[in-house]
């Protein structure tokens, strides 16, 4: 597990190991187990994931009992409802496990003291931010404006090892479609190949 995560460092930047050693002092290694709640919406959220093994999502449920997955963590992304850890706040969202998983915990000063550790790491933290308001942008107007046969590809875009890892339903919740509209999306995609 430690190795997935230095893994991951070492192609953002050169790293020392007294430098990962700093790094890990400020994670929590846990195994999550598949369905087991990371964060709860409406609870002030203790902890955001590194995914080193298996994957989470993000989702909220609406008034009618309807899921709507916001975001999936495989290997190697981050997760956290930001602004519950950042600023005290109840979750505005689910964080859990699709499957068993392995991964790294941290808290609402990891960022600052990871940016302490050394200046390339604020590099680090600043790329990281944008890359999550820039998905977060780009999921809104997709949902807003595409349409779900475009929404589908750009699934398969962002997350190539998804498609087959995770159920139909799940995929069609993130897109904002019912699964049997999938299938037809699949069905129809694979005719035009």
């Amino acid at each position: 597990m430690y190795e997935q995560l230095e893994t991951y460092f070492q192609q953002k930047l050169s790293l020392t190991e007294v430098q990962f050693a700093e790094i890990t002092a400020l994670l929590t290694p846990k195994s999550v187990r598949k369905g087991e709640l990371v964060v709860r919406q409406g609870e002030v959220g203790r902890y955001g994931a590194f995914v080193a093994k298996g994957c989470l999502r993000s989702y909220v449920i609406d008034k009618k009992e309807k899921e709507h997955i916001l975001q999936f963590a495989p290997e190697n992304w981050w997760i956290a409802d930001q602004n519950s850890i950042l600023h005290n706040e109840p979750a505005m969202f689910y964080i859990d496990a699709l499957e068993d998983s392995e991964v790294f915990l941290f808290g609402s000063a990891f960022f600052q003291k990871l940016q302490a550790i050394g200046p390339e790491f604020q590099s680090l933290f600043y790329t990281l931010l944008q890359n999550s308001v820039r998905s977060m942008q780009k999921r809104l107007i997709s949902t807003l404006s595409a349409t779900a046969e475009e929404r589908y590809l750009e699934f398969i875009h962002t997350y190539p090892t998804l498609a087959l890892r995770l159920p139909q339903r799940m995929i069609a919740a993130y897109l904002g479609v019912t699964p049997e509209s999938l299938s037809r999306i699949r069905k129809e995609l694979s005719i035009h190949k």
